[in-house]
């Protein structure tokens, strides 16, 4: 791994270059790949990285993407790479069920910020749209992305696995329970083989904690420390870790938590951004409560570590907003405890 990250083609290549294991796991794999709601923030990077995955493999499959396709740029960048990409509206049963069968299925769609005054959509889009496609896919094998905002809060020293009970607060979370729930009934309904991915949080440098913390302090804006701890995992480990999942599904279906190893605590992380930026440091609130955590010791045990730690992604962040480097402007509101998005 380079010690910093300089420019967005270093950054892109470097979420786009496939693990030895991945590669070998590529040549393994049966059928052709779709990506369900690829034209998100992972999306086109994990679309990048099965594609180029499956070149160095030596493998004859093709790696589809589908989405809306609202950004033209996603879908140029994606056919750029080599995915054959689909424009589809997932909420139309009709459109999904023109879609071509593969044999490996990665779901990305959803819906949470905005969901505030508009329930119905994100109640649309996070149970109707897995119910569709559960129905059509049903003979493949599905990776369904999910969230941990799916457990209850948690404390720093007492982290869910996925043997917790779900206990999700508010509309959004609960949406997100219901859409592991139609991957389930699938699963049970059709023998579906199915893994749920309950991710949480991807670090890309353009969005995630470690860039809405770095850039509030590099603005001279305060800390909002109300959740006192998160976990976070590299984006180019978050996708092989994704891909690789289509290992492990099975009927009833599969659940793991997909994170980093450290639970880090808010105000220590801040503190260390404003050591690297030389900036001060403020804070809104004192911590209270709990926050959205994981156990990710099963995903350890069966991919192996990140292969970037906390400290590194936090010093390549830092360097990130130093330079200038580009913003999605996508803040994770990882703050959030109320269930409020």
């Amino acid at each position: 791994m380079p010690d910093l990250i300089e420019s967005e083609a270093q950054l892109d290549a470097l979420l786009a270059s496939p693990s030895e294991r991945l590669i070998e796991f590529m040549r393994q794999l049966d059928g052709d790949l779709m990506i369900l709601g690829i034209a998100g923030k992972m999306g086109v990077s994990l679309g990048q990285l099965a594609v180029a995955a499956i070149k160095k493999a030596g493998a004859r499959k093709s790696v589809y993407g589908v989405a809306r396709f609202s950004n033209p740029d996603a879908r140029e960048r994606l056919e750029a790479s080599g995915v054959r990409s689909i424009q589809c509206d997932l909420l139309d049963r009709t459109a999904v069920a023109d879609l071509p069968k593969t044999p490996n299925v990665l779901f990305m769609a959803g819906r949470k910020f905005g969901t505030g005054g508009d329930e119905p959509l994100t109640w649309a889009m996070n149970t109707l749209v897995p119910a569709n496609v559960a129905e059509h896919f049903r003979d493949s094998s599905i990776v369904a992305f999910s969230t941990g905002c799916v457990y209850p809060l948690a404390a720093p020293h007492r982290l869910p696995d996925e043997q917790t009970s779900p206990d999700p607060i508010g509309e959004y979370a609960q949406s997100c329970l219901g859409r592991e729930r139609m991957f389930q009934y699938g699963s049970q309904r059709w023998g579906t083989p199915v893994c749920l991915y309950r991710l949480n949080y991807a670090i890309d440098l353009r969005y995630g904690v470690l860039h809405d913390i770095a850039t509030k302090i590099w603005h001279g804006q305060p800390i909002d420390n109300s959740a006192p701890a998160f976990n976070i995992i590299w984006q180019g480990d978050a996708n092989q870790q994704a891909l690789l999942c289509l290992g492990h599904c099975s009927s009833p279906a599969n659940m793991l938590n997909i994170t980093g190893p450290e639970t880090l605590h808010t105000e220590t992380v801040a503190k260390q951004f404003g050591e690297l930026l030389d900036k001060p440091v403020r804070f809104t609130s004192t911590p209270e409560g709990g926050c959205y955590l994981s156990d990710s010791s099963r995903a350890t045990n069966l991919f192996g570590p990140p292969s970037v730690d906390a400290e590194q992604l936090i010093r390549w962040q830092a360097h990130w907003i130093k330079t200038g480097g580009r913003s999605l402007g996508k803040p994770t509101h990882f703050e959030v405890n109320d269930g409020a998005y």
